[in-house]
């Protein structure tokens, strides 16, 4: 079981690398916004045409990457939204139940799905070398795969979630297992086994938003 959480703990550490990849996108995409907006007002005020197809739908492309990469991030940090029933009043093993049920029946089938209906479509776009219908727009291609990323990417997610949670139910009681029993030393707590990080961990009521 040691070797499958080091395991869960590398996966989330590149994930954890990519969400702050997505980060900088994200500002990315706000100067480019910026910069679309600019230039489309003041080609109206000088009667010069100073837009660019490409530069619109680059603003839309770093949009795309944004969420279908951010995607796994956001699982990770436990941050997806939640339906707060009954979750927050579970003890950390009953939620540990509920997250590992939630991984099994929702997300990984829905993941897996996603891969498999998008295949075809991302597979014809690159045999065709999509590009956009709009003059001086971009390669299509390009993004449409990281439809196929993203999804992978949540798939590795929620395999490691899933390893996570197994190990806070084989532990005993409510206490943390010890490094060498499954969870390596900087995962050395039940709610960090778990993946809650922030208001979520802060007790068995965490945050009444963000429960199932």
């Amino acid at each position: 079981m040691e070797r499958w959480v080091r395991w869960a703990a590398s996966v989330d550490r590149g994930v954890d690398g990519i969400g702050r990849a997505v980060g900088w996108l994200t500002l990315l995409m706000v100067l480019v916004g910026s910069y679309n907006a600019i230039m489309r007002y003041s080609g109206r005020f000088f009667g010069w045409n100073l837009a660019s197809n490409a530069y619109i739908e680059l603003q839309w492309y770093l949009f795309s990457l944004v969420f279908l990469l951010g995607a796994a991030y956001t699982a990770r940090q436990n941050r997806h939204v939640r339906v707060d029933v009954l979750y927050g009043r579970l003890s950390t093993k009953g939620r540990a139940w509920v997250d590992m049920l939630g991984t099994l029946l929702l997300m990984l089938p829905f993941s897996i799905f996603a891969l498999v209906v998008s295949w075809p479509s991302v597979r014809n776009s690159w045999i065709v070398r999509e590009a956009s219908p709009d003059e001086g727009g971009l390669p299509r291609y390009p993004i449409k795969a990281m439809i196929l990323v993203a999804f992978f990417l949540l798939v590795l997610q929620g395999l490691s979630s899933l390893t996570r949670t197994i190990a806070v139910l084989r532990s005993d009681g409510d206490e943390p297992p010890e490094p060498g029993d499954g969870l390596p030393e900087e995962e050395g707590s039940v709610d960090g086994a778990l993946g809650m990080t922030g208001p979520s961990a802060e007790g068995a009521g965490g945050d009444p938003g963000r429960g199932i």
